[in-house]
C-alpha cells in the first residue's frame, strides 16, 4: 500500500509518540527554588523534543544513611513524578545513594542510561564557597558527555 504525502496511517499521537525513541532528559531534583525553575525547564523541553523525564536526586551515602534523609528524598521525587505525570509527560524518579559525590552519581547514571540533555539547577556562591564545599553543577557542566542545561 503507497501512502500519499500528508496521509497517516495511525492518527493517534500517543501511539506516534511510543513509537518514536524518546529523548532522554535527566532532571537534577532537590525542591529548591532553583530545582522546580528545572522542573518547568524540563517539561518545556520534554515537549518540545518528545521526551522522558528521568528526575534524579543523588544522596552521597557516606556512612549510613539516615532514614528520615531517604524517606524525605523519595517523598520529593513522587511529587515531582507526580507533577510531570500531571503534565503528561512520561518520566521516572531514581534515588542514587552510591558513595560519590553527587556531581560525579549525576554524570556516572547519565552515562549509564543514555540521557541526551541534564537540566540542573544552579544557585550563586561565592568563590570561597565553591572551593569549600565544591559544586554539583559545575562538576556536572565540566564531566557530562550530553548537552547540560544550567537554571538558575
Amino acid at each position: 500500500m503507497l501512502l500519499a504525502l500528508g496521509d497517516n496511517m495511525d492518527a493517534d499521537p500517543a501511539r506516534q509518540r511510543t513509537r518514536e525513541r524518546l529523548m532522554r532528559i535527566l532532571l537534577c531534583y532537590d525542591e529548591t527554588k532553583e530545582a522546580a525553575k528545572a522542573l518547568e525547564t524540563a517539561i518545556e523541553h520534554a515537549k518540545a523534543f518528545n521526551g522522558e523525564v528521568l528526575i534524579l536526586t543523588s544522596l552521597v551515602g557516606k556512612g549510613k544513611e539516615k532514614v528520615e534523609e531517604d524517606r524525605e528524598a523519595k517523598q520529593r521525587l513522587e511529587k515531582a513524578r507526580a507533577y510531570l505525570k500531571e503534565a503528561g509527560i512520561p518520566c521516572e524518579s531514581h534515588l542514587l545513594v552510591r558513595g560519590l559525590d553527587s556531581g560525579e552519581s549525576i554524570v556516572n547514571f547519565s552515562k549509564e542510561n543514555g540521557v541526551g540533555e541534564i537540566i540542573i539547577g544552579v544557585k550563586k556562591k561565592s568563590k570561597v564557597g565553591k572551593l569549600m564545599f565544591g559544586s554539583t553543577a559545575q562538576h556536572v557542566i565540566l564531566h557530562a558527555e550530553c548537552t547540560v542545561v544550567a537554571v538558575k
